[in-house]
């Protein structure tokens, strides 16, 4: 917690943020990485592939937390695309793997706020071939790494709090814990708490360079098995651990 200032009257006020300005909106161009690329979701580009690679998850557990899905056809699945892909928040990307060239995924940029330097990743969708992938780590240290780039001051990640599957994934990409908003909203007719977590700017530069390290060749062996695992790596810096209260 960062030790106040006293304005003129003693009481303490948030630091002075003497130069900062407001980012621009992130402006969707193409991130490149090692493994992944992220493209603007396109129904053309995308559509065919994005439901092959969901088709895998046939029991649809990857749409539960989502408030829409599971798409029974690809026609009802390119509808949603050619409705959701215009806009410019939420921002839809596809997450392409660079060796076969087939979009696996999809995240997004949303609630993005310039005039308080906040931005929140989210949508994520990521179907059974890309989880568990180095691809699906560096897409998300590509967005992250863009938004702070951009000049953002906070990223954000929420999730239904009884997704235990997100709530591990946030730690272990180094997201600090904030609290749970009760009965936060409705999602598919039912109650949902809202988890939420973030990373700042003054965090990004140490945990940048561990999640580069993380996706160095250099930490897989020949069959793919990382050597170190992000989640030890991401607790052992300063801000791991940490939970603040939210009201």
């Amino acid at each position: 917690m960062r030790r106040a200032a006293l304005n003129a009257l003693g009481q303490p006020v948030g630091e002075a943020l003497d130069g900062w300005r407001p980012p621009i909106d992130p402006p969707g161009i193409l991130l490149e990485g090692r493994y992944a690329l992220l493209e603007r979701l396109a129904a053309a580009r995308h559509a065919a592939s994005l439901h092959r690679a969901n088709s895998a998850d046939g029991d649809g557990r990857n749409w539960t937390y989502l408030p829409y899905g599971p798409f029974d056809s690809l026609a009802a699945y390119r509808a949603w695309i050619e409705e959701c892909s215009p806009r410019r928040d939420p921002l839809f990307y596809a997450i392409v793997e660079r060796a076969s060239g087939e979009a696996l995924g999809v995240a997004s940029f949303l609630r993005i706020e310039p005039g308080s330097g906040s931005i929140e990743v989210g949508h994520l969708n990521f179907s059974p071939r890309l989880q568990r992938t180095p691809a699906a780590t560096e897409a998300l240290f590509l967005m992250l790494g863009h938004a702070f780039e951009l000049g953002y001051r906070r990223c954000e990640w929420k999730c239904d709090a009884l997704n235990g599957a997100s709530r591990t994934a946030a730690r272990r990409l180094g997201f600090t814990f904030e609290g749970i908003f009760r009965q936060a909203t409705v999602i598919k007719r039912r109650n949902r708490d809202t988890a939420w977590y973030s990373i700042i700017d003054g965090e990004w530069p140490a945990l940048s360079s561990t999640l580069a390290r993380w996706l160095d060749p250099e930490n897989f062996d020949a069959d793919g098995r990382q050597r170190l695992a992000l989640s030890e790596m991401t607790q052992q810096l300063p801000s791991a651990g940490e939970q603040r209260t939210c009201s």
